[in-house]
């Protein structure tokens, strides 16, 4: 048979999570996170972190494997779970994935472009230019230096202007240049599980997952971790908005309602990313036995 990795993705606050356990449980499995942040073992409320209950219900990877002082990045996250799949199919022949980090997931399952080596300088001088002048600066630079980049890219997100800057910068030419579009081939076969929820709905759980997490103590961790603020695993929805109100700018009150619109407005660059990939099949999470269903028959076929 096959090995078979089933991977569950869908927005913030959908219920990726609870579902991923129980069909993880269905299978007897492990469950591989696709979550750029969770990872960190210094971030815990603010990443929505499964539960130390959710934790030892289920085997999982990439929670707490990393710290924010490491580099993670997609390639890093492809390498590992390509490990994770090929450990845990030698006893299982099922794998459970979930996470709402796109990239991450497509680098899973299609690989990852060959973009050449930046150079430290000149990563080291965007990062410090990037924390005087913020993305309205990385934004000129981009349009001016690599406007391909600029006018078919993710021109809000600073992590990939940043990435498209410095890749010009070594190298000489749009990061487009090197982003070829081929899908590596895997040794198992990938089903693809969407959640979904009706906006208000998924709107209304955002902001009350805010509310548990600022009463959880998402305040006194995000000033734990404020003297290392530039790092990249700390430019986060969650950290970024506490920092500023640390810093002075404006109350917690802004700051929390701040943070539900950011989250909100992240769930939906993540429902837009996810909607390109015809192959998710889509459901509800409240129709978990469809979606367990799904997976069981989806194992069994080509096998």
């Amino acid at each position: 048979m096959q090995p078979v990795c089933i991977v569950i993705v869908g927005p913030t606050a959908v219920g990726k999570t609870a579902l991923a356990i129980r069909v993880a449980q269905q299978f007897g499995t492990s469950i591989i996170s696709a979550d750029s942040r969770q990872c960190f073992r210094e971030m815990t409320i603010g990443v929505a972190k499964p539960s130390p209950e959710e934790l030892a219900a289920v085997p999982h990877y990439f929670i707490n494997s990393h710290s924010i002082h490491e580099d993670v990045n997609a390639a890093v996250f492809e390498q590992y779970a390509l490990q994770a799949v090929k450990k845990i199919t030698s006893t299982h022949p099922v794998v459970v994935m979930t996470g709402g980090t796109g990239l991450y997931v497509k680098a899973f399952c299609e690989g990852l472009d060959d973009i050449p080596a930046v150079l430290p300088t000149v990563r080291e001088e965007i990062a410090q230019q990037y924390e005087l002048d913020g993305i309205s600066w990385l934004q000129q630079q981009v349009a001016a230096e690599d406007p391909l980049y600029y006018s078919t890219g993710e021109i809000h997100n600073p992590q990939r202007l940043i990435r498209a800057l410095e890749v010009k910068r070594s190298t000489g030419q749009s990061i487009r240049h090197f982003q070829q579009g081929k899908k590596a081939a895997r040794d198992f076969r990938i089903v693809k599980i969407g959640l979904e929820l009706p906006r208000p709905e998924l709107y209304r759980n955002i902001n009350q997952r805010v509310e548990n997490m600022v009463q959880a103590g998402q305040v006194e961790e995000a000033r734990s971790l404020l003297p290392w603020r530039s790092l990249n695993a700390l430019q986060t929805v969650g950290y970024n908005e506490l920092f500023d109100y640390f810093e002075g700018a404006g109350t917690l009150a802004t700051a929390v309602e701040a943070i539900k619109t950011n989250t909100r407005h992240y769930a939906k660059r993540q429902l837009t990313w996810f909607r390109k990939d015809p192959a998710i099949q889509w459901f509800s999470p409240e129709n978990a036995v469809d979606v367990l269903q799904y997976a069981q028959a989806s194992t069994q076929e080509g096998n």
